[in-house]
This record gives C-alpha cells, structure tokens and sequence, in this order.
C-alpha cells in the first residue's frame, strides 16, 4: 500500500471515530411527566433511586421535565411532546393522571409510574404481579387511606357531627377515595358533604359550601393539584374555622393542619430504582407494581393552636413529626 493511500485510509478511520464514539456514548433519556409543579425534595428522591440503580444525572442519563403544573389538560399534549422526542422510557409523577396521560400517548415506549391510586382499578395494569404491556412502577395507594384520615380528624374533634371532603372531578381515583370516606363515615355516624373544586377559582365557593352545611372539619382529598396549592388551602381553612386533614406532610409544612399517608419521597425513590432497571434492558411486564409501605402521620401545632385546639398526647405521641 503506497504511504499517501496508508495516510488516506487512517485519515477517513479517525474521522469515523469520534462517530462512533459519540454514538456509543449517546445517554439515554428519561421523560419525567408531572402533573403538579415539580418539587426539589421529589427531584432528590428519583435521583437517589436511578443513583442506586447506577444512573446519574449528566453522566449516563439525561432527564427531560415536563410539568402540568396541576392543569390536567395539558398532560396529553405533553406526554405526545416525549414520546417524539423520543425518550427510553416515561416516569409519571405527581398524580395518576400523568400516568394515565402516558399510557393513552404510547404502547412501545417504556413507562414508570409512581403515584397513589390503585393501578389496576384506574386501568394502568391489569394485575399488580403481573402487570403486561408498557406499564409497570409505585404505588403508595394514598386514595384507600381516606378512612384512617377521618379517624383521625374525629379523635382531634371528637364533637364533629359533619365532616367535608374537597374533591378534584378531574382527578379518576378521587372516586376511589370518596367512597371509603364515606364507608367509614357511616360506621362512626358520621355525615359526610362532598364540594368539588376543579380550578383555583372554585376554591372560595366550596368553602363557603363547606361553611354553609355546617361541617365541622374537612378532608382534603389526596391530589397533585391540592398539593401545588396548598398554601392558599391552609388559608382558607384558617379562615373559616375548619380543621383540615391531607394526605401529604407538605400540607401541615405550608399551614395545614394535619396530613397522613404514605411517605412519598420514598416511593419517588424507588421510581427511581424501577426506572434505571428498566433502561438496564428489563421489560415493565417483567417488573411487578411496587407497593409502599412507609406511612407517616405530620401534626402543626401552631395551627392547632390557632385554631382553638388541643391536640391529645396519644395523637402527639402517635405524629412521626410535630411543627411547633
């Protein structure tokens, strides 16, 4: 082979090379889809999760965020914007609608849910072993939890007679939700009044609804949208007298009176975990639905006492964490 020729051939293999490299090296992407406003405090979590699964942010994996920012409406347009971009997988956060959202905008790509409804009674899998198809992730089933919440809020107000439940229509596991407040409602003879706020706006209107049937406490309905508007929640229950129960501890941190249900951070972590095993090559229908476990009971002191009550030392005694 003459020299030049040699010089040639090296020339056009050195030039294929960074090619090849850049093709070997091309990071996957995950599409993270939020129905709510995306929290630091959850963002920490998935990466903790995909860390132990040995991704990390920057190095060998790419995020892409898209967040409704609790308008439900936006999430299809939203998934459709991932699916073409196109990502290695979807991780649906922040309210089952961002899942469902997911699962009507694609049947190949691959999708990690971590949210609180029941995933076979809202149609995300067919069986939580075996869960077929796309479709695998965490459920933290904050919706089946409604019963323990009015436990609660009848020990912290023994005298309640009437207790409100502020409910999301956009959101399906509501349903699932209402209905065991209700179960439980009859057993302690209780009534239950149901006000439904699908935007901000609705907010006013069915506190004054709350107020106008009497009720002597409410149930905030575990939702993404609640969650991203908690502040003015814990306002407006301070302002008409009514001790509130929620489902999260980022209620009673912005205000709110007292929240119980899973320990969410923990179940966005191990989202995480089941989103790395999926890029890892291993199929959601091989992956069974992870149920969490972790529960935790948050009481505001301060509130209680702004609101003229005294907590029980059993309650306190029972709080995985007490605000001052």
């Amino acid at each position: 082979m003459r020299r030049r020729d040699f010089i040639s051939l090296l020339g056009g293999s050195a030039a294929a090379w960074p090619l090849a490299g850049r093709a070997q090296q091309a990071m996957p992407v995950i599409g993270l889809l939020s129905g709510n406003q995306l929290d630091e405090r959850e963002l920490a979590a998935i990466r903790k999760g995909l860390g132990e699964a040995g991704y990390l942010e920057g190095t060998n994996v790419t995020i892409d965020y898209r967040s409704a920012e609790g308008r439900y409406d936006r999430l299809p347009a939203l998934s459709a914007e991932l699916v073409h971009r196109p990502v290695a997988l979807i991780l649906a956060i922040g309210g089952t609608a961002s899942a469902i959202a997911a699962k009507a905008a694609t049947t190949t790509v691959p999708i990690v849910f971590a949210n609180g409804a029941d995933p076979v009674q809202v149609g995300l899998v067919p069986s939580l072993n075996r869960p077929g198809g796309n479709v695998t992730g965490v459920s933290f089933f904050v919706t089946i939890l409604g019963a323990k919440r009015l436990e609660l809020l009848r020990e912290l107000v023994p005298n309640v007679q009437a207790v409100g439940y502020l409910a999301n229509p956009a959101n399906r596991s509501a349903e699932t939700e209402q209905a065991d407040v209700r179960a439980a409602a009859r057993t302690l003879g209780l009534q239950v009044h149901v006000e439904t706020a699908p935007a901000e706006r609705d907010f006013d209107a069915a506190f004054a609804g709350f107020v106008a049937r009497r009720v002597g406490a409410i149930i905030v309905s575990a939702d993404a949208f609640f969650l991203s508007r908690r502040a003015q929640l814990a306002v407006l229950a301070a302002n008409h007298a009514l001790p509130a129960i929620y489902d999260v501890r980022e209620h009673p941190h912005s205000g709110g009176l007292m929240s119980y249900g899973t320990d969410r951070m923990d179940a966005y972590r191990q989202g995480g975990v089941y989103a790395g095993k999926v890029l890892k090559g291993v199929k959601p229908a091989d992956l069974p639905v992870m149920q969490s476990v972790k529960f935790e009971l948050v009481i505001n002191l301060k509130t209680a006492k702004a609101l003229g009550l005294a907590v029980p030392r059993t309650l306190i005694a029972l709080a995985d964490e007490v605000i001052e």
